[in-house]
């Protein structure tokens, strides 16, 4: 059975990391998907997520407004920049977080994942834990 999820229906009870919130469209509890899960995600102002994986899931984002960086790799090393328009992947158990570059806006970006759930693990931040400098680079 085809179903609509108004905006007003969303899952705010997704898993969350400071910084950005997460917003459930199609999920199993929503519509009973049992291959996809589907949301929107803000970034605040100035703010970036918590380091973070998304476990067996594959996903897909799609910049809708706002310019964000992400930055992945065992110790955050690896950093690029979207923009609107943008499509990024992110594969199983890729560490990660996402930045909003812009102080004044909001960012926003629809999610899709290859799993009915959300699953969001939050990690240790690695340039927090002791290592040596900052491994990222810009």
């Amino acid at each position: 059975m085809v179903q609509i999820i108004k905006p007003g229906d969303r899952d705010h009870s997704t898993a969350q990391t400071p910084g950005m919130s997460r917003e459930a469209g199609v999920c199993a509890d929503l519509t009973g998907a049992q291959g996809l899960w589907m949301g929107v995600g803000h970034n605040e102002p100035g703010a970036h997520s918590g380091t973070h994986h998304h476990g067996e899931s594959e996903s897909g984002i799609y910049v809708l407004s706002g310019r964000m960086r992400f930055r992945w790799g065992e110790h955050l090393e690896h950093v690029a920049d979207a923009e609107p328009g943008d499509f990024i992947f992110v594969p199983p158990f890729e560490v990660h977080l996402e930045e909003n570059l812009s102080a004044a806006t909001e960012a926003s970006f629809v999610l899709a994942r290859n799993t009915s759930e959300a699953i969001v693990v939050p990690v240790e931040d690695p340039r927090e834990a002791g290592s040596e400098g900052d491994a990222t680079t810009r």
